[in-house]
Formats: structure tokens, C-alpha cells, sequence
């Protein structure tokens, strides 16, 4: 008898999060791959990795989850995790401008990992903390602005807290980078 090989995934891609500590990063991506809201977490030290596969439009895709520190002293080792990346994910707190105001710091970062490829790779941009928008201090609309403004692939807000649209920003991402390998 002979056994088709059946691919555990149609693509297998690398996606990194990056921006400032204390945006919810890991929060965020814990609730993702557990489906639990943990209040307190460790912060991460340089980068932390995970593996999730989820079905997207039919193909099945991989997930390699990249969640970089977002301290200072840990910028510098960025670019190197970000080579052979197929996407990012920039996250800022909705209820923290100064999280948003770094962003062009932190694009350029990102970008210096892959700038020796020949185009673009698929980036979002994902306010935190929407269970707290009695607290907003950056509007969506600022923040669609300067997505657009830098050719982001997207804008989108979440709460690792309720939940809310915390499978979203996931198969978005995937989406994108379906796409983007022309797979979609």
C-alpha cells in the first residue's frame, strides 16, 4: 500500500511583534494560543518564539510567533530576528501615546532585518487594551492615519482582556502573508 504524504501545513510563516514594553505583546499572544487573559506577565528578555496552526480560507498555515522585547536595551539585537520574517506586527497601548510615538523608531528598526529583500513584507498595526477605552488616549483614526501614511497592510484593535478581536489580528496577518506568497 502506498500512503500519500498529506503537508501538516499549505505554509509555514514567520511573523514578529514588536513595539514598546507594556503594550501587551505577550498578553495578547498568550490569549491567542492558550485562549486564557493572564493580568501579570514576566517581561520578555530579547524574544520569546511559539507555534500556532490555524485554517485560513482553506489552506492550512503555520504560524512561527516571534514576541520581541519591547526595552531598549534589547533593540538593537531586532534585525537579526527579523531576517526571513514573511510579516510583523507593530502593537502600541490605545491608553499610551508615548507607545505610538515611537512607531517610526521602531518601523525602521524592523525594517533594517529585511531590507535586503526586493519588496515589501505584509506589516499591521494593532492598538491594545480596547477593554480600556474609557482611558483611549491615541484615536483610531490617528492611528488608521499613520498606518496608512507608512503603507502598513492594515489597522486593527484588540483586548487580550475580553478577547475581542484577538483571532483577527492572527488571521490577518496570515491572510496577508497568504497572499502576499501568492497562495490566495
Amino acid at each position: 500500500m502506498v500512503r500519500e504524504s498529506i503537508p501538516l501545513s499549505d505554509a509555514l510563516f514567520k511573523v514578529v511583534f514588536f513595539g514598546d514594553g507594556g503594550v501587551g505583546k505577550t498578553t495578547l499572544i498568550k490569549r491567542y494560543l492558550t485562549g486564557v487573559f493572564k493580568s501579570h506577565s514576566e517581561i520578555t528578555i530579547g524574544v520569546d518564539f511559539h507555534v500556532k496552526k490555524l485554517e485560513i480560507d482553506g489552506k492550512r498555515v503555520g504560524l512561527q510567533i516571534w514576541d520581541f522585547a519591547g526595552e531598549d536595551r534589547f533593540r538593537f539585537l531586532m534585525p537579526s530576528y527579523v531576517i526571513g520574517a514573511s510579516g510583523g506586527i507593530f502593537m502600541f497601548d490605545i491608553t499610551r501615546y508615548s507607545s505610538l510615538k515611537n512607531f517610526n523608531d521602531w518601523i525602521e528598526i524592523f525594517k533594517r532585518g529585511y531590507s535586503g529583500t526586493d519588496n515589501q513584507i505584509p506589516v499591521l498595526m494593532v492598538g491594545s487594551k480596547i477593554d480600556l477605552e474609557y482611558k483611549r488616549a491615541v484615536s483610531r483614526n490617528e492611528a488608521y492615519d499613520i498606518a496608512r501614511k507608512n503603507s502598513l497592510y492594515g489597522y486593527i484593535e484588540c483586548s487580550a482582556k475580553n478577547g475581542q478581536n484577538v483571532e483577527d489580528v492572527f488571521s490577518e496577518i496570515g491572510r496577508l502573508m497568504l497572499k502576499k506568497a501568492g497562495l490566495l
